[in-house]
């Protein structure tokens, strides 16, 4: 009686990738499907709701206040039945650890520390992940996400608190010498990153946190990966909002330079997450341990060298 009154399951698998990525269009790649086909699917449950989920007249699409209402009880079932599956898994693959972050995270931070990861576990099998932060669709025993800490279902721990500051490299600094002005900064090239989420700073958002207002239109150059932003950076195509603590790794070589004194801080970060059912999982826990206190023993060496 109580399933009948629940629509299709794909239909809500459709919502909510949708809802995660704020694009028809990236829901229907992550599920394999056709961008009429969620729609489609979207239509069925609007239809069955008597509601709209979507406020289609926005760019990207946002959720109405129905939908978000639909996707925190949505998000809430599926942590519980991620972590059922988890335990599932575990019980016949117990020797390997699995762990999932964004590719800009995976690329800059733990594969340098790749090395020293594996020392550290010389008997623990790794499985690196990518996937899209916070969404949960990821199946990994450790899930390093973008947020504020606070997610239906897991336990987290801070590892890099958010603060955001422009780069460059030497190349394209050329014969200015930093600290440079916003003013300076802003004739640009700026490398910006889409995010249809609104979850990371983009040059906009990083201006409106420091309370300076462009005097025009902003010299950008949009990429919808930051992998690729760095690339950009590194070649000397433009200036880069840089998350402390995630390239260090060019910092410390000179590879990309730190220009402005300014900087963005807020309350989010990255976390390493795991399932509230793995608790007492052992194994977990000194992963996660070890990946804590990489990141505070690296802020302590390295941190002195972004400063001006």
């Amino acid at each position: 009686m109580i399933m009948a009154a629940l629509p299709p399951f794909a239909d809500l698998l459709a919502f909510d990738a949708a809802a995660r990525h704020g694009s028809f269009t990236r829901a229907a790649r992550e599920l394999n499907v056709t961008q009429p086909a969620i729609s489609r699917r979207i239509a069925a449950l609007e239809a069955d709701l008597r509601l709209k989920l979507f406020d289609r007249a926005t760019k990207p699409t946002r959720l109405t206040p129905e939908g978000r209402q639909l996707m925190e009880t949505l998000r809430l079932s599926l942590s519980q039945i991620e972590a059922t599956i988890l335990e599932l898994r575990r019980q016949s693959d117990s020797g390997r650890i699995s762990i999932s972050a964004a590719p800009g995270f995976l690329s800059f931070w733990l594969v340098p520390r790749l090395t020293a990861l594996r020392s550290a576990f010389p008997d623990f099998e790794f499985s690196l992940m990518t996937g899209d932060q916070g969404s949960g669709e990821i199946l990994s025993d450790i899930d390093i996400r973008f947020g504020d800490g606070n997610w239906p279902g897991r336990q987290s721990h801070i590892i890099l608190s958010e603060t955001v500051f422009a780069v460059c490299s030497p190349l394209f600094l050329a014969s200015r010498t930093a600290p440079l002005e916003i003013a300076t900064i802003l004739e640009g090239p700026l490398l910006d990153l889409s995010d249809p989420l609104s979850r990371w700073y983009r040059w906009s958002t990083w201006l409106a946190a420091l309370k300076q207002a462009p005097a025009g239109k902003l010299n950008t150059l949009e990429f919808d990966s930051y992998s690729t932003l760095v690339s950009a950076a590194l070649a000397g195509h433009g200036i880069a909002l840089c998350w402390s603590g995630l390239l260090d790794q060019y910092l410390e070589t000179g590879s990309l330079l730190r220009i402005s004194e300014h900087a963005a801080k807020s309350h989010r970060g990255y976390y390493v997450t795991t399932p509230m059912s793995t608790a007492r999982n052992a194994k977990l826990a000194r992963v996660t341990s070890w990946l804590i206190k990489e990141s505070v023993t690296r802020d302590a060496s390295s941190g002195a060298k972004q400063q001006f």
